[in-house]
């Protein structure tokens, strides 16, 4: 034990003398209870401020996430075949043309003389085919000799229409109404047969393929709704339908590819852009609590419940969680509606601890206004029960001299 010097045992002697015994009772007392197990264990069960939250149905919808790639509603790339230099182009970069419009004129002065020659020999063979006629008419010629006129006439026909061929494969057409890419060759190039010559793109609608996992083949069907954004457009939000199904399920990712079409009437949208995919599966009700509410235990999901009482308290409920969206999650078991649950002040409380709610079903935003008020209270009540202390210690101050006063009179 600690020895007390004795100038200092002298001195507090001297000033607890000139107390009255029944001052320095009521200083016992005061000492007692401030130090006792009952006042610590008081102090300690004070309710604990938190906020809390309403279990409460609310709509749920099941959001299916997936990349995919945009793809033109018809794409070509034309191509030549054969090999011929290029005499004329019909487009500028970037322009849109229409089905049947022709783009690339490749060199044909030699079939056109084929062209020519075919064509006087098909009006040589027709005029001797008429003659052979009016003879066969008078019955002058011989039935052969018609005849034979007769095939001759067929075969530069058949000859034409094979030059005439020909001619078309020097001149590529557009198949269809779209728009032409960037020319990469100039007039007087050398192609061969396969060269890419220009792009062909059909814009007004984009067809959207992307990959689901094969679990979910259950809830998707056509006319599924569903909403795609891209980092090219940040803000813009882009809806459409599902249109096709895939008939395979790939046997390495054990996926399906899922394609919809998405209108592009601006032509914003472009071939291979990627885009991210929401599937709005139909709606349905679900419990929901807020996020925050969740406290982890182990591989277990809880909440604090707030059981009703004078004050209320708290109990600890373990809870069987569901899909989760921005800041709320669902319950499939564990809860039922109209509950309250703790969901800012988690990590002050214990089990069957005292709580003081100051908020309830406050959004996010608020939360910082509740506890700036909270602690403003706080701040008060302290600042009042100061002001009381003192008053109160004055007044036993003046009250103890004026018994010593009496004391010494």
């Amino acid at each position: 034990m600690t020895m007390i010097p004795a100038a200092l045992s002298t001195a507090f002697r001297s000033r607890l003398s000139a107390f009255s015994p029944t001052t320095l009772l009521g200083l016992t007392t005061a000492a007692v209870l401030l130090f006792s197990p009952v006042y610590a264990e008081a102090q300690t069960e004070s309710p604990i401020a938190v906020i809390g939250a309403t279990v409460s149905a609310s709509t749920w919808q099941d959001p299916v996430e997936a990349l995919g790639t945009l793809r033109a509603d018809e794409s070509v790339t034309l191509s030549s075949t054969l090999t011929a230099t290029v005499s004329a182009f019909n487009f500028e970069d970037g322009d849109r043309v229409e089905a049947g419009q022709w783009l690339v004129q490749l060199d044909d002065d030699q079939v056109q003389a084929e062209l020519r020659a075919a064509q006087a020999l098909l009006g040589q063979r027709q005029s001797a085919l008429r003659r052979a006629q009016q003879l066969q008419d008078r019955n002058l010629g011989i039935r052969a000799t018609l005849e034979d006129n007769a095939a001759q006439v067929r075969q530069s026909e058949a000859e034409i229409d094979a030059i005439r061929a020909q001619l078309a494969d020097h001149r590529l057409q557009a198949p269809f109404a779209g728009t032409v890419g960037l020319r990469n060759i100039s007039v007087g190039a050398l192609v061969t047969p396969g060269t890419d010559l220009v792009t062909l793109d059909k814009l007004d609608t984009m067809k959207l393929d992307f990959t689901v996992p094969a679990t979910l083949l259950s809830v998707l069907h056509r006319g599924l709704t569903l909403s795609a954004t891209t980092p090219s457009y940040p803000k813009a939000i882009f809806r459409a339908k599902v249109t096709t199904l895939g008939t395979r399920i790939d046997p390495v990712s054990r996926s399906l590819v899922v394609r919809a079409d998405l209108p592009n009437p601006d032509g914003r949208l472009l071939p291979g852009m990627l885009m991210e995919v929401k599937l709005h599966q139909p709606a349905r009700q679900a419990l929901t609590i807020p996020e925050s509410a969740l406290v982890p235990d182990g591989e277990r999901q809880t909440v604090w419940l707030i059981e009703a009482g004078q004050p209320a308290h708290v109990t600890r409920r373990e809870v069987v969680t569901g899909e989760r969206r921005e800041g709320e999650v669902e319950i499939i078991d564990g809860l039922e509606s109209g509950q309250r649950i703790v969901t800012h002040g988690t990590l002050k409380v214990r089990e069957d601890d005292p709580i003081e709610l100051i908020a309830t079903d406050v959004g996010a935003g608020d939360i910082e206004d509740v506890l700036e008020r909270q602690h403003r209270a706080s701040r008060s009540q302290t600042s009042e029960s100061l002001i009381s202390e003192s008053q109160t210690s004055e007044s036993e101050s003046l009250e103890s001299e004026s018994l010593e006063s009496q004391a010494n009179d």
